[in-house]
């Protein structure tokens, strides 16, 4: 997850956001990935798997100008400078979501559709909320987006096969506990960065939970390989190692200098082949 503003001081035209994407790569990433990995699981093709695509990629993108237009009305109580840009992305990210929206209620079950739209209009009322108080850093938060981000995996069955077979609820859950823990991982770098400037102790929260993380994934990896399920037990070890050698390294000041997007480079190659290897365990 990328760094976010923490104030609450209106914008001003020096600093004016003219193109509202998605920010966040580590974020995009964790969305979209699971999209092409199901996808390449299902070994079938529906044009409603795009539709999903195009959905979840325009929530995504309809966050910022719609937090910034919220903090307008309820914080800052007056117009930004960046205000009739905001409101322009906002309503072309919205009619393409209600576009992909319309796609998907003709083509998927009725059940299933209102499981999955009230599971995400649920959590993107509390992300937007969550933005507007400025607490996006909560643990429960980070860990709560990991699973909603890649729940796309959920959405691209129910497009591909109408239903979700069990295999995509166990890549879900493998899926969203390796980005949990790639989450609180960065956000432990994170803090440590702040620390080193500040020439203070660094925040022990995300270390912790990501400590923490790297457990459940350990011991998922042992289960794994105690049922035979050699590829997945070797992404998550894969995981382990990787995540469990940047926390070692964050406490080498040289390596806290390394630039953050070289740091989500590297984070990047490891999600990419978790997910290459989940596709070979679950083939």
């Amino acid at each position: 997850m990328g760094m976010q503003t923490l104030t609450g001081a209106v914008p001003t035209a020096s600093n004016r956001t003219k193109l509202y994407l998605p920010r966040e790569h580590g974020a995009t990433a964790m969305l979209l990935t699971p999209i092409f990995s199901v996808a390449i699981l299902v070994r079938s093709w529906r044009w409603s798997e795009l539709a999903v695509l195009a959905a979840a990629f325009a929530a995504m993108s309809a966050k910022d100008p719609a937090v910034l237009l919220m903090r307008q009305q309820f914080v800052w109580k007056r117009s930004s400078p960046e205000s009739s840009t905001a409101l322009r992305w906002l309503l072309g990210w919205s009619a393409i979501l209600l576009t992909s929206v319309l796609a998907l209620v003709v083509t998927w079950p009725l059940k299933e559709f209102l499981a999955i739209g009230a599971g995400v209009a649920a959590f993107g009322g509390v992300a937007i909320f969550v933005n507007l108080k400025n607490r996006q850093r909560s643990t429960l938060f980070q860990i709560a987006s990991a699973a909603a981000l890649t729940s796309t995996s959920l959405a691209t069955c129910i497009s591909a096969q109408g239903a979700i077979p069990r295999w995509c609820w166990w890549y879900w859950a493998l899926a969203a506990l390796q980005a949990s823990a790639g989450i609180l991982v960065v956000h432990a770098r994170l803090d440590a960065r702040i620390a080193l400037r500040k020439d203070a102790a660094a925040s022990q929260q995300f270390r912790h939970a990501a400590q923490a993380a790297l457990g459940l994934l350990l011991c998922a990896a042992l289960a794994a390989m105690i049922l035979r399920h050699g590829w997945i037990a070797l992404a998550l070890t894969l995981a382990v190692v990787g995540y469990a050698y940047d926390l070692r390294r964050q406490k080498d000041s040289a390596s806290l200098q390394m630039a953050l997007k070289t740091v989500g480079q590297q984070a990047l190659i490891l999600s990419t082949l978790y997910s290459a290897l989940l596709i070979a365990g679950l083939w």
